[in-house]
């Protein structure tokens, strides 16, 4: 077994033509804090950003769910909805 690490990420949003919800390319934190304030600078150009952790092994793949540290600006009500390529 592996050792477990964390990972901090901000997750952009902006608005498609249609008005949805349109997941941006995700962006890596060094800490929880960096995450939020990266996310909060991300949502005043984009629109809106989640700030998030996953705790998990990488090598095994398993990963614990998503903790999410903060939502700025226009962000999707659920979460589970929004897939990232």
């Amino acid at each position: 077994m592996g050792e477990n690490v964390t990972y901090y990420v901000v997750l952009p949003f902006t608005r498609g033509d249609d008005g949805e919800f349109v997941p941006l390319e995700p962006i890596e934190a060094h800490t929880s804090d960096g995450a939020k304030r990266r996310a909060t600078a991300v949502a005043l150009d984009k629109g809106g950003a989640i700030a998030f952790s996953r705790t998990g092994d990488p090598g095994s793949g398993d990963f614990a769910d998503a903790v999410v540290l903060g939502r700025y600006g226009e962000v999707p009500a659920d979460l589970a909805d929004i897939s990232v390529e």
